[in-house]
């Protein structure tokens, strides 16, 4: 399985925490690796870039990846000294989980322009040199939310639906025109990076460990995955709101499940 990541450069999005801070430890030990740490969080960043520079070779950029005009120059200067990634990682992300009437005009913006337009800028100012090399391997970060709406979720949810339609469409263009390039959509339901500090996990859906995740992250991109997808109850959430009537459905995710209570007692992180 690690074999997938020798020699390559690897550039994550929100490598200070979470998801993509532990991808970057366990990859960082692989022989060859490159590591393209990218944050808004410059102390833990740079903790983070300390560390592993023991492992691999790292390369840290503190960024809003909301800013094309950074994200571009950027960019070009890691094309300039021969760091086109290989595979891109887009774990950066953002949650405000309260009623959409709650919502600040900004928090929308905010969360659309994190969770959707920061990984759209930081693909694009990459995906040309891509193609013209032949190969690379794009990987975003979606959510069950993507699937099935939920209480005080909706500009999250919003988000994610649109992050997989997205990396759907990509996929398709990238296959069709035989670029050599190959998408990874992960698909988890919630997980114990302190993002969701306070869910509720649903029947049969625990929260995932921020360490199992990784380990089916690794292992799927490096099978080439279309989509990876955590736990079971996630590939049987699309099948059954497509053959079950809305309202039934509704009641069986609220009432059975208690999916649209998850989010009641929502702290998130304190940063």
């Amino acid at each position: 399985m690690m074999d997938y990541y020798q020699h390559k450069t690897i550039l994550i999005t929100g490598a200070a925490s979470g998801i993509g801070k532990r991808f970057a430890e366990r990859v960082s030990g692989v022989p060859g690796v490159t590591l393209i740490l990218w944050d808004l969080n410059a102390d833990s960043l740079n903790e983070t870039a300390d560390d592993l520079m023991e492992n691999c070779k790292v390369d840290r950029s503190i960024i809003d990846i909301t800013d094309a005009n950074r994200v571009e120059l950027e960019a070009e200067r890691l094309i300039k000294q021969n760091l086109t990634p290989d595979i891109i990682l887009n774990c950066a992300g953002i949650v405000t989980g309260k009623l959409f009437q709650e919502y600040r005009y900004h928090e929308i913006d905010k969360t659309l322009r994190v969770n959707v337009s920061g990984s759209m800028f930081v693909v694009r100012a990459f995906i040309n040199r891509m193609i013209e090399r032949g190969s690379g391997h794009i990987v975003n970060l979606a959510s069950a939310s993507g699937y099935i709406g939920n209480p005080r979720m909706s500009v999250y949810a919003a988000s994610k639906w649109a992050v997989l339609g997205w990396s759907d469409s990509l996929y398709l263009e990238m296959k069709q025109n035989h670029t050599g390039i190959d998408i990874t959509t992960v698909i988890p339901s919630y997980i114990d990076t302190g993002m969701f500090e306070g869910v509720k996990a649903p029947l049969l859906t625990p929260i995932l460990k921020t360490e199992d995740i990784v380990n089916r992250m690794l292992k799927g991109i490096a099978k080439r995955k279309r989509s990876i997808k955590a736990p079971f109850m996630v590939r049987l959430t699309p099948v059954l709101k497509g053959i079950l009537p809305a309202s039934f459905f509704d009641w069986i995710a609220g009432r059975i499940f208690g999916v649209y209570q998850t989010m009641d007692s929502f702290k998130g992180r304190n940063n």
